[in-house]
């Protein structure tokens, strides 16, 4: 999961970033609009992988991984004079989703472009943004269809036809100024729009950025594969930062001091989680024990190519036992022994916290 974190400059983007990642990236350097991006992977801390480490004793534990990128250059009037850079563009298209700082904190000490604090205003503006930016997509490909359908160029009318009408649909709701992500589409619709970037499709975690001592902001923002979280992000920052350096008594003082139960890079990763629709199985051994992450609904075969493409291709069966039932258990042989090792096909939907082992021949 690749996720890049967005808002305008001064947001606390970078702040956040750090504390997601545990960086230490310096803040508070607007780019001016110019595209420059940090890049970060993190491990996905799962107490299911420590217990099934200390199980199998394995060589090597391996987390599932996130990458965040601190994407700078989006500003207030982006797509005036040509648009956002094809960089840029190029960049936020291979992203899976965003997480999206909107400022809410005032200082005096890094004041506010617009002369205000106002984190609606500001969250509607990169919205705009990348709303246009659609836009102009859309219209282009509604353009180019029907100009292949009149002029009798398209061979497969009823394809083009289709997309057309998708087309019109997306048009329809962007000219409505409703991001593309309200839409249900169908499995098959999606895939059609998988290569075009559209901009607004992608999911958002929109993070308030609030101030130490400051009450949590109720904003207005209900859509759908959108989720809203406030953080007081310089705080969050530095308990990121105490616990990056191993100075768990700190940590659990401040952490108790503001009332903080859980870390923002597990809180943001939950939703994460939770909002792309993912989900983690694991695989284990005397080689390693290993998280991999897997879209919810996905089959025994799905798994087997997060795993490896050979694997997929030359599926025969899928060993499965739940999670919960291999540590009550105390390990493969006793869950084989009670009967809870299936041996499941290629449609089997794996389950949260299934440990799987792919049996395959090529």
């Amino acid at each position: 999961m690749k996720l890049g974190v967005i808002g305008l400059p001064s947001s606390g983007k970078t702040t956040i970033f750090n504390a997601l990642t545990k960086g230490d990236a310096p803040t508070g350097q607007s780019m001016g609009g110019r595209f420059d991006v940090l890049t970060a992977v993190v491990s996905v801390y799962d107490e299911r992988v420590d217990v099934l480490t200390e199980m199998f004793n394995p060589k090597k534990t391996t987390f599932a991984k996130i990458t965040y990128t601190d994407v700078a250059g989006i500003k207030k009037g982006a797509n005036e004079g040509g648009g956002m850079s094809a960089e840029l563009l190029n960049h936020l298209a291979g992203l899976d989703g965003f997480v999206h700082v909107v400022r809410a904190f005032e200082s005096d000490l890094v004041p506010h472009a617009d002369g205000s604090v106002d984190a609606a205003r500001d969250l509607e503006i990169v919205d705009t943004e990348f709303l246009l930016n659609d836009l102009g997509i859309v219209e282009r490909r509604i353009e180019k269809i029907e100009d292949g359908l009149r002029k009798g160029a398209t061979k497969n009318k009823a394809a083009a036809q289709a997309e057309l009408t998708l087309f019109q649909q997306l048009n329809e709701t962007l000219s409505e100024e409703r991001p593309l992500r309200t839409l249900d589409l169908s499995d098959e619709q999606e895939k059609m729009l998988r290569g075009y970037g559209l901009l607004t499709l992608k999911p958002v975690i929109v993070i308030i950025n609030i101030g130490d001592d400051q009450e949590e902001l109720d904003l207005a923002y209900d859509f759908p594969h959108t989720v809203v979280a406030n953080l007081r992000g310089k705080l969050e920052m530095e308990l990121s930062q105490l616990s990056a350096a191993g100075d768990t008594e700190s940590l659990e003082m401040f952490m108790e001091e503001y009332g903080v139960t859980e870390l923002s890079l597990d809180r943001v990763i939950g939703l994460s989680y939770d909002l792309m629709g993912l989900q983690s199985f694991f695989t284990v051994g005397e080689d390693e024990v290993r998280a991999w992450t897997i879209k919810r609904e996905a089959t025994a075969v799905d798994a087997a190519a997060t795993i490896h493409t050979d694997l997929a291709k030359g599926f025969i069966r899928a060993e499965t036992v739940a999670y919960d039932e291999l540590v009550v258990l105390g390990g493969l042989p006793q869950a084989r022994s009670a009967g809870k090792l299936r041996q499941e096909g290629k449609t089997y939907i794996v389950q949260d916290g299934d440990v799987i082992n792919i049996k395959f021949n090529i």
